[in-house]
């Protein structure tokens, strides 16, 4: 053999290229085997298209891909039943770099049937190469399917290969690594099987992998998302969910189809049953899966909007090649029509689920706080994602929507009123909507940190604004009150100037307002400023731009507020009164007063004056 051993230079620049596959392509050093796999799924499927038009191809009865690794002799073997390869091909194909016979296979396929063509991988034609990253040497035996003869071709990645005749039972490849000393893990069988279960779960090739001289199955060999939903059973879908979600609950929804067009792809996608442990913390990037042709390639595709994370599946497409690289994959145009219509189905598919409320509550209460995320961030879908929020409400039990509350307005009503705050029991109790309920005006309650910065970016719902009832200038005198006539207000002209020079460091102004029923005192944001849930939190965040400048608000019909007019009127001075109506807002409001101590002494002093 050694004299028909035939030495021949690569026919590319083989040392630049190399240099770029094996330390810039890849990111991964086990990507080595996706690649290999990848290619003798290819060559399997080669030979059983060829097979439709001759027979004498057809593939044997337990076609199989073998992984054998060899600790003793520092090897690792891949041994597949497809097509292979003739000693040109095996120059053509393995001989220059960057030259794809599967790409060069897929042109002539152009005139066939598209129910007969294979799902072929590769189209770069440098997969192959990402062997170098392990191995110091790779030696490929290879018959091609309907001849006797086998060669040999062999290579260090340095410039040169060898081609020599060889021998092979049975059509196929033969491809054995010599793994370098800094990558042994690679010799191990359940590192192999991790990495398979990982990358190639599903490609339709059964895969072993030899462990103590037994062969072992490595994946599951059946792409899900690509057979008829009427083939697949529930607990199928549901085994699926958990081995793609890492999770052991039911879906709340089930998405599998198959879309044709622009861009072809099938997907099979899962909304969780169960909230994860951290639903809003953490990564903020979609997790699902994007394969290429039943070949996994990244979970970091972003094939959603960070507001939709919590679905998790696969994508799977034939309009990508396998080896595309993550600068290249976010650049592509086809990525960005997937992303559309991958996006654009989820929705359709929550606003079909959310027909049936007390089903959708459940998706709710797990992933609300998520979706809202999509008010703010995402100009595209924002209304659509309006459509889909759910609230408390200070009218109705359970939650309702933005569309049920404007079908609930008012004749006279001009917005849809908001509060914001840390929790829906504390929202309902709050002073800040007396006035409102005496006019029997709904008011929705928003408990979520989120729910402070999305309502600006929505600014309406169906031609009506949202408002929060925090801001200081709305105007309810069109609004007539419900039951009993009101009692006269008192005259506060003397006591508002009062309480504004007392207060004139601590508060934007000192006004009358018609808001409050019980309460003798309420706070309110400055007109045009954030509402008072986003001077809290970004005050906590030590992020206020600039100091707590409320408006206090007075209710001239209370009875406290009636008798401190007639002291102000009488000359009293009420300065500590003042801080004490500033601080009993504050608390009504969910807030610390501005000294507890001093607080707590005058109320203290008040409670003693009132004993005595």
């Amino acid at each position: 053999m050694s004299e028909a051993l035939e030495r021949h230079e690569f026919g590319a620049e083989v040392g630049r290229l190399l240099d770029l596959v094996v330390h810039a392509l890849y990111s991964e050093r086990e990507i080595f085997l996706r690649e290999l796999v990848a290619n003798a799924a290819d060559a399997v499927d080669r030979r059983r298209f060829e097979a439709l038009t001759d027979p004498a191809l057809m593939l044997p009865g337990e076609a199989k891909l073998r992984i054998i690794p060899d600790k003793a002799a520092r090897t690792l073997t891949l041994s597949d039943p497809g097509i292979g390869m003739s000693k040109a091909e095996l120059a053509q194909h393995l001989g220059t770099i960057a030259r794809s016979g599967t790409l060069a296979f897929a042109k002539s396929l152009a005139d066939a049937p598209a129910a007969e063509k294979p799902s072929l991988i590769g189209q770069f034609g440098v997969g192959f190469y990402s062997a170098f990253m392990v191995a110091d040497r790779v030696e490929v035996t290879s018959r091609r399917a309907g001849t006797e003869e086998a060669w040999t071709w062999a290579s260090e990645g340095r410039g040169e290969y060898t081609l020599a005749p060889a021998t092979r039972d049975e059509a196929g490849t033969d491809i054995v690594l010599h793994i370098k000393s800094d990558a042994e893990e690679f010799l191990e069988p359940i590192r192999l099987q991790t990495i398979i279960r990982k990358w190639a779960d599903h490609i339709t090739i059964p895969i072993t992998v030899v462990r103590d001289g037994q062969e072992e199955p490595a994946n599951e060999g059946t792409a899900l998302w690509r057979k008829p939903k009427s083939e697949i059973t529930e607990e199928q879908y549901a085994d699926f969910y958990r081995h793609v979600a890492h999770t052991f609950d039911k879906p709340w929804a089930t998405l599998h189809w198959r879309a044709e067009g622009a861009v072809d792809f099938s997907a099979l996608l899962f909304i969780p049953g169960m909230k994860p442990f951290q639903v809003v913390e953490g990564e903020r990037e979609s997790p699902l899966r994007l394969h290429v042709r039943r070949m996994f390639i990244t979970e970091d595709a972003k094939l959603l909007p960070p507001w939709l994370r919590f679905v998790h599946g696969v994508v799977d497409t034939e309009d990508l090649p396998l080896n595309v690289s993550r600068e290249m994959l976010q650049a592509t145009p086809v990525l960005g029509r997937i992303r559309k219509a991958v996006t654009n189905r989820v929705l359709s598919e929550l606003k079909s689920r959310a027909k049936d409320a007390e089903d959708y509550a459940k998706f709710w209460e797990n992933f609300g706080i998520v979706l809202k995320e999509g008010v703010w961030e995402d100009a595209e879908h924002r209304q659509d994602v309006a459509g889909l929020l759910r609230f408390r409400s200070s009218a109705v039990e359970g939650w309702t929507s933005l569309a049920e509350y404007v079908s609930r307005m008012k004749p006279e009503q001009e917005a849809i009123y908001i509060l914001a705050g840390d929790s829906t029991d504390a929202l309902a109790k709050s002073p800040q909507l007396e006035g409102f309920k005496a006019r029997g005006v709904e008011v929705l309650l928003l408990a979520d940190q989120i729910d402070a910065f999305w309502p600006e970016r929505l600014d309406s719902f169906d031609g009506k604004p949202l408002r929060s009832i925090t801001q200081g200038d709305i105007d309810l005198s069109k609004l007539p009150l419900e039951g009993e006539a009101a009692a006269e207000p008192a005259d506060l002209a003397p006591l508002l100037p009062l309480l504004k020079d007392a207060l004139k460091d601590e508060v934007a102004d000192v006004q009358a307002t018609d808001r409050l029923v019980g309460s003798a005192v309420v706070l309110a944001a400055e007109a045009g400023g954030p509402d008072l849930q986003m001077q809290r939190l970004l005050r906590r965040a030590g992020r206020a731009f600039g100091p707590d400048r409320a408006v206090l608000q007075l209710n001239p019909r209370h009875p406290l507020i009636r008798r401190l007019a007639e002291r102000a009127g009488a000359g009293a001075d009420l300065a500590e009164t003042a801080g004490l109506l500033l601080d009993l807002a504050r608390v009504q409001d969910g807030d610390t007063p501005r000294d507890p101590v001093a607080f707590a002494s005058r109320v203290a002093a008040a409670l003693a004056a009132e004993a005595g």
